[in-house]
């Protein structure tokens, strides 16, 4: 490999001659082989608005002159248009506070541009990665503003998926509910529900989700840029601290403004706790919903079999014909890595110390993660599980006729005692509450007909008792 040699303040290294990145880039790649992983896509997109955003608030204040301005804003155009992302090397558990990633930055845009002012990589006698790209700007207040507009990019992908599966659950539910069917507590027997009426449910359990979520959006939209090393805005002007906010509010279309504390957005990483907590109780949720529909489609022969799911792959290479719940399965994985990285960025979080919290690196690496794994899943769990899922109407009747919970619905009329020994009768002798009920001949078979109409069994009120009141009087 043919290599260029450069220098920085700890001597010389050989960097490869065709590289964008240089020394400081190549020196981290040398430290941290950690991982094998490369900085998400969404964070390297919000460095790189940041770097062009800070080049053209330079240039309005003049101190950054045009022509570097100007080749720095355009090397940094060509790398949001999709250029040099193989050059964008870093390990995600890198150097605290994320330096790495910034310099990484900072020198792919400063070779590009001194290759535009008709230099060579690695020279940086006309664009040099610190003074000019890394302008009024540290790593301590560019990392935690691109932790906000990664987050925010990856929040406007994600929700969009969560919509559109509470939608699919919510048509499963009108499709499901005149299918009534046993409810079930302690995974017994219990009163009756409508299949669409758990459908619902689930989709509100969604909506709660996409709200959370969006409630932690407010606080990512303040901006700490301009802080500097500590907060304090040493070396950024007044000027370039607005107008630099005003320059990623335009690129970005988000409503960002700036921080009304600058110290404080450099010190806390509160608002990634806040979104890390939003995104482990949507994974909690996708897990019970995953859970329960695994259950409901369970058997098919020896198991609940009350809806199917659509298959998707053979289920086994020993066992022929099994088919197995794989979609929901991998929501479950992928739920239980989210709740796990929701720990590592509670830990990472607080650890930060007096000005500054160097465990930026792995907060932001498990959002984004978790938010790209959660955003794939979900669509592919919509896809190919929810939208196809069918119910066996037979199978759900005939669990309600004999369930115990029927026992309840029954129990205003002929009393607890005597309900309950209809309900022992029943599990005694394979009978069914009706039957034994007609049996015993404790009431009509229209009276019973009545108490057991599925709509009423399945909303408030006493099942078979007309409702007198008023719609004033229900109000």
């Amino acid at each position: 490999m043919t290599t260029r040699s450069e220098k920085d303040t700890l001597g010389t290294l050989q960097v490869p001659k065709n590289a964008y990145y240089g020394i400081q880039t190549a020196r981290a790649m040398a430290n941290f082989p950690i991982s094998g992983l490369l900085p998400h896509p969404a964070h390297v997109w919000a460095t790189l608005v940041i770097k062009l955003c800070a080049a053209r608030a330079n240039m309005e204040t003049g101190r950054l002159s045009r022509e570097i301005g100007e080749a720095v804003v355009r090397s940094a155009e060509e790398a949001l248009a999709g250029n040099y992302g193989d050059q964008f090397v870093i390990d995600p558990f890198q150097a605290g506070a994320g330096t790495s990633h910034n310099m990484n930055v900072n020198e792919v845009l400063a070779n590009r541009a001194e290759e535009i002012l008709g230099g060579s990589r690695g020279e940086y006698s006309r664009v040099h990665p610190n003074d000019h790209v890394n302008m009024a700007q540290s790593t301590n207040d560019v990392i935690p503003t691109a932790m906000r507009l990664a987050s925010l990019r990856m929040l406007s992908l994600l929700l969009p998926e969560l919509e559109d599966l509470a939608k699919a659950l919510r048509r499963k539910g009108t499709e499901f509910d005149s299918i009534l069917k046993s409810g079930r507590t302690h995974l017994q027997d219990a009163v009756p529900i409508r299949l669409g009426q758990e459908f619902e449910a689930y989709a509100v359990a969604i909506d709660k989700n996409i709200s959370n979520l969006e409630a932690a959006r407010p606080n990512l939209l303040e901006l700490g840029l301009g802080g500097t090393a500590v907060g304090t805005g040493l070396n950024a002007e007044p000027r370039y601290i607005k107008l630099v906010v005003e320059h990623i509010g335009r690129e970005t279309g988000f409503p960002v403004r700036n921080a009304a504390n600058l110290i404080e957005t450099t010190q806390n990483m509160d608002p990634f706790v806040v979104l890390s907590s939003a995104l482990k109780g949507l994974a909690v949720n996708l897990t019970r919903i995953a859970n329960d529909l695994r259950l409901l489609s369970s058997g098919p022969m020896t198991g609940l079999n009350e809806i199917n799911l659509p298959p998707v792959q053979p289920g086994s290479s020993i066992m022929p014909g099994k088919v197995n719940p794989v979609i929901l399965e991998m929501v479950n994985m992928v739920s239980f890595n989210v709740t796990g990285a929701d720990t590592a960025v509670t830990l990472a979080s607080q650890a930060g110390q007096l000005e500054l919290n160097v465990m930026m690196p792995v907060i932001i690496y498990n959002i984004l993660f978790s938010m790209e794994i959660l955003k794939n899943a979900v669509r592919k769990m919509r896809e190919s599980c929810i939208e196809g899922i069918t119910a066996n109407v037979e199978k759900c009747s005939r669990y309600l006729d004999s369930s115990m919970g029927m026992a309840t619905v029954l129990a205003p009329y002929i009393g607890y005692a005597a309900a309950a020994e209809i309900a022992k009768e029943s599990l005694r002798t394979g009978r069914s509450a009706k039957e034994i009920i007609l049996a015993r001949e404790l009431l009509s078979g229209e009276a019973l007909a009545e108490i057991t109409d599925p709509y009423p069994l399945t909303t408030p009120g006493i099942s078979g008792k007309r409702d007198t009141t008023t719609k004033e009087e229900q109000q």
